[in-house]
């Protein structure tokens, strides 16, 4: 698959089932998202844990109950068929990972589409920096960590983050380029050590995979949009559906509409 395509020529691709891979690397220059859609009646808690952990979860569009079509970051878009892979939980389960959830698609299904970090890759690389997950044709490190997330009503559980290694002056001036994304996750959350946010094994990510980690550098944090699923399983929410970790829905948005002065919070 070409990467030079447009948002909207991968989602069309994941339409008809002929892209089902991470989306890495993909359009270039389009936004990213996470997707979580859940329940009507866990809208609201989970809106309020959204706004309580703005670094792993920033929001980008909220769809209206029962509709699968977007109306702001895409145009003609169908989040039941135009991501390349999904997870469906029931409690902390993982029942299915399909290309298509149309059967799954119930009225009262609230959709959530919030920032992904693929989005200030291409940042990084035009600025010079290594992004190892794209340069080994892998899906990006993703760890859950022991650091906990701002509990609201039933959502409560720990921070995910994502991986990349680079040099320690790299790591400096990433954390300058990605702070201007803060609806991507902004800044790193942590630098160096990975046991000190309760990371045994580097090379044993919980999800995606692992890569290469040379002797003069660190790795680099970043909270991770996989947030949800880690806090949906360990808050047993009954039924969910997400994106298949790394493979996000690509959007019509352009990444300079993401860039912004970052809040810290």
């Amino acid at each position: 698959m070409s990467l030079n395509l447009t948002g909207c020529q991968v989602r069309a691709r994941c339409r008809t089932g002929d892209f089902t891979a991470p989306t890495a690397g993909q359009a270039p220059g389009f936004v990213q998202a996470n997707l979580v859609i859940l329940p009507a009646e866990f809208a609201y808690d989970f809106l309020l844990f959204c706004q309580r952990n703005p670094k792993p979860c920033p929001i980008l569009e909220v769809l209206d109950k029962g509709s699968p079509q977007t109306r702001l970051i895409a145009k003609d878009a169908d989040l039941r068929t135009d991501l390349p892979k999904y997870r469906v939980y029931e409690s902390d389960k993982i029942i299915d990972e399909p290309t298509n959830i149309t059967k799954y698609w119930r009225d009262d299904l609230v959709s959530f589409l919030l920032g992904c970090s693929f989005t200030f890759d291409r940042a990084l690389r035009e600025n010079g920096i290594p992004v190892r997950h794209e340069d080994e044709g892998r899906n990006v490190p993703m760890y859950r960590t022991k650091i906990p997330c701002k509990s609201a009503g039933v959502f409560q559980g720990p921070l995910v983050v994502s991986m990349r290694p680079m040099t320690s002056n790299f790591a400096l001036e990433a954390a300058r380029i990605t702070g201007r994304f803060p609806r991507a996750h902004g800044s790193p959350i942590h630098l160096g050590d990975p046991s000190q946010i309760g990371i045994g094994n580097i090379n044993r990510p919980d999800y995606g995979e692992s890569v290469t980690i040379h002797p003069n550098e660190i790795p680099v944090f970043w909270a991770c949009g996989v947030t949800p699923q880690a806090v949906a399983v360990a808050s047993k929410i009954p039924f969910l559906i997400t994106h298949n970790p790394g493979h996000m829905f690509v959007s019509d948005w352009t990444d300079n509409q993401l860039e912004g002065e970052e809040n810290v919070r």
